[in-house]
C-alpha cells in the first residue's frame, strides 16, 4: 500500500492534462482493501489529478469478500461501481473452478450491493467449460438478468499455460475445452441478453442502455491511463509500460524512487492495428475517415481492400466509412482483425 502510493506520487504527471473520468480497483483481489485504504488511494489521485465529479470508480470483488459490514464500509467511500466475479450461479461449477465462494454467495452478495444502494454493478460469468450444458449457461443468463444488474461481462474459458488446469488436461485428468461448444454459447449469449434489454456494446460485454462501462469504453477508444501497482499497465497515447511482476522486487525499487517498468514506443504500424483490434470489438466499429485523418490514406486503402472480402463473406457490414462485424463475424473477431492487421515495414 505504501508503495502504490508513493508510486503514484512519482507518477503524478503522467496524464498532466487530462481529467480522470474512471479509476479502477482491478484484481488480484482489490476487495481486500480496507475502506481507508480506497479513500487514501483515491484522495492521493485528486491531489494530483482533476477527478471529474461523477466519475466512474470501480472496485473488483470476490462475492465472499462482500460481508454486510464491508459493503457497509465501501458505502462510505467514492466508490460507486462494483464488479464482481460471480463465474456461474451453479454450485459444482464453482467447485470445479477451485473459486472460494459458493452459489448461495453468489446470488446474495449482488442482492446486499443492492440494498446498500448501489445500482451500478457489473458481473462475470464464464462459458465453454465442460461442466456447464447449453441448459445451465442459459440459466446462468437468466438468473443474471433477473438479478436486474445493467452489465454483464461473458468470456469463454481459456487455459492458462502452467497452470493446474492445463496440467489435468494435458494429463487426461480433465476435459479440454471444446470450441464448437464456446462458439455455440456465444451465440445463446447473443440472442438471451439483447432479448433481455441489453446491448452488446463491445464482444464480451452487455449493458442496458446508458450504462456502457466508461472504464472499459475510454480502453477500447485509445484514451491514455495509468496503472499503479505490481504487474500494472500504462498507456499515454504513443507509448506502453508496464510494471514488474514480482511484489518484493516492487516494492523495493519504489522505495528507492525507482519505477520498475519496462516500456516500448508504438509505431505507426502498432498504433493502426491497436484501432482496428480495440474499434472492430464494439458496436461503434471502425471508423475509415479517422483512419485516414489520423495515419494517412495510405493504411485506409490498405485496409479497405481487406475489407472487401471480408464484407463478401458475410463477417463485416461497412456503412459509409464504418466497419462494425456482423453476428457471424462476431465469432471470428480475433481472425478478422489479424487478416486487417497493417504489417510493419
Amino acid at each position: 500500500m505504501q508503495a502504490m502510493l508513493r508510486e503514484l506520487s512519482l507518477q503524478q504527471r503522467y496524464l498532466e492534462g487530462h481529467v480522470i473520468e474512471s479509476i479502477y480497483f482491478g484484481g488480484g483481489t482489490p476487495s481486500l482493501l480496507e475502506a481507508g485504504e480506497v479513500d487514501r488511494l483515491i484522495g492521493l489521485a485528486g491531489q494530483y489529478y482533476e477527478i471529474a465529479p461523477h466519475a466512474e470508480i470501480t472496485l473488483e470483488a470476490n462475492p465472499d469478500d462482500l460481508t454486510p459490514a464491508k459493503v457497509r464500509e465501501l458505502r462510505g467511500t467514492p466508490v460507486n461501481r462494483f464488479s464482481i466475479g460471480v463465474q456461474s450461479f451453479f454450485e459444482e461449477d464453482l467447485r470445479w473452478m477451485n473459486r472460494a465462494h459458493n452459489a448461495t454467495e453468489a446470488e446474495s452478495s449482488i442482492k446486499r450491493v443492492q440494498d446498500a444502494g448501489f445500482e451500478n454493478i457489473t458481473i462475470d460469468l464464464i462459458y465453454g467449460y465442460p461442466l456447464l450444458s447449453d441448459e445451465k449457461w442459459e440459466q446462468n443468463l437468466r438468473s443474471a438478468s433477473g438479478l436486474d444488474i445493467v452489465h454483464l461481462s461473458a468470456y469463454s474459458m481459456t487455459v492458462e499455460p502452467k497452470t493446474a488446469l492445463a496440467s489435468f488436461i494435458r494429463k487426461g485428468k480433465q476435459a479440454a475445452m471444446d470450441e464448437e461448444q464456446s462458439a455455440r454459447q456465444f451465440m445463446v449469449l447473443m440472442e438471451t441478453m439483447p432479448a433481455a434489454g441489453y446491448e452488446q456494446y463491445e464482444i464480451s460485454n452487455f449493458a442496458k442502455p446508458g450504462q456502457h462501462a466508461r472504464h472499459n469504453s475510454n480502453y477500447w477508444k485509445g484514451v491514455p491511463y495509468l496503472g499503479i501497482g505490481p504487474s500494472a499497465h500504462s498507456f499515454n497515447g504513443t507509448q506502453r509500460q508496464w510494471n514488474i511482476a514480482n511484489n518484493p522486487k516492487y516494492i523495493a525499487a519504489i522505495s528507492k524512487g525507482d519505477l520498475p517498468f519496462e516500456s516500448e514506443s508504438l509505431t505507426t504500424e502498432n498504433r493502426v492495428n491497436e484501432y482496428i483490434m480495440t474499434s472492430l470489438r464494439t458496436m461503434w466499429g471502425m471508423d475509415l475517415a479517422h483512419i485516414n485523418q489520423q495515419f494517412g490514406s495510405d493504411y485506409e486503402q490498405k485496409i479497405r481492400e481487406g475489407l472487401q472480402i471480408l464484407v463478401e463473406k458475410g463477417e463485416v457490414d461497412l456503412s459509409g466509412s464504418v466497419a462494425t462485424l456482423t453476428t457471424r463475424g462476431k465469432l471470428l473477431a480475433d481472425h478478422i482483425t489479424s487478416e486487417l492487421f497493417i504489417a510493419e515495414d
